[in-house]
């Protein structure tokens, strides 16, 4: 909430930011790979039924990890310009209020899974101590982004067996690229925050890589690009995904190069972060395309 905005906020809108629905790019940005891999572990058109519980499984699974991460965070997120009005921090919301929320976007997520097959249900079970633990990580971890990109991962890893019933070699490439990915565009969106993080004396990969950040997210994106073509090729994905491919590369250059510059404003790290929820879109489509087309 920003000063712009009136004191009195309903109680029904301060949950609305406390699970962040009312910044769609973080929610989005881990259905993709859960997308992804449904999209490609179907041979391009996956059951509606099953997109439906993927897609709102990512959402209560996301709900659960912003809730958990503001209850674990309450005390230093008041210390931080960006997350210092969130509900939690700035006291609008309880803790026993954030303690329920995300035990009812537990539960749906629990829910949800009971519709997957046993596979699936163990990757959602094994998924949660990193969901939950996450935001220690900060603490003790000098690339918590790391821990972070694991756990989006597992939206590959459910996603693609929920089909399936079994990992592929191609499950792995998706993983790996998914993980390459989320440590590319995260570590970039913790630039907005480094200079909170030393003040406070907490972790992040944007402090661990110092200077040579920006260097550190075109490896990770290189990697990305790289998975991505071995699984392209795995696959035998048409034209359409190779387009798809050239414009995410050419997309995230133009982030590496924006971000090797030595002058740039805060408003530029969430930028980059929407810039990925469109890219990864546009891969989507690519794979939907490269395997009908």
């Amino acid at each position: 909430m920003t000063q712009s905005q009136p004191a009195k906020e309903a109680t029904w809108q301060k949950i609305i930011r406390l699970l962040r629905w009312d910044k769609p790019a973080g929610r989005l940005i881990l259905m993709i790979p859960a997308l992804w891999a449904i999209v490609l572990a179907a041979k391009g058109i996956p059951p509606l039924p099953l997109v439906g519980v993927i897609i709102l499984g990512t959402l209560a699974t996301s709900a659960a990890g912003c809730v958990v991460n503001d209850l674990w965070d309450k005390d230093i997120d008041p210390q931080v310009a960006r997350t210092k009005t969130r509900p939690l921090a700035s006291r609008a919301l309880s803790v026993k209020v954030g303690i329920v929320i995300f035990l009812i976007s537990l539960a749906c997520a629990a829910i949800l899974a009971f519709y997957l097959n046993p596979l699936s249900f163990v990757f959602c079970i094994a998924a949660v101590p990193l969901i939950i633990f996450y935001p220690l990580a900060k603490r003790i971890f000098p690339i918590p982004q790391l821990v972070l990109s694991l756990a989006w991962g597992f939206a590959v890893l459910i996603s693609w067996t929920a089909v399936t019933a079994e990992v592929e070699p191609a499950t792995w490439l998706l993983w790996g690229a998914t993980v390459a990915w989320t440590l590319g565009f995260d570590t970039g969106y913790a630039l907005s925050d480094r200079e909170d993080d030393l003040k406070v004396g907490i972790n992040s990969s944007a402090i661990f890589f110092g200077k040579y950040t920006p260097e550190a997210i075109g490896i990770f994106y290189g990697i990305t690009v790289l998975l991505l073509a071995m699984l392209g090729r795995q696959l035998a994905l048409g034209s359409a995904y190779w387009f798809s491919l050239v414009l995410a590369t050419a997309g995230w250059t133009w982030q590496y190069l924006t971000l090797r510059k030595p002058y740039i404003p805060r408003s530029v790290y969430g930028k980059v972060l929407g810039q990925n929820v469109w890219l990864g879109f546009i891969l989507l489509a690519g794979m939907i395309l490269g395997y009908i087309a």
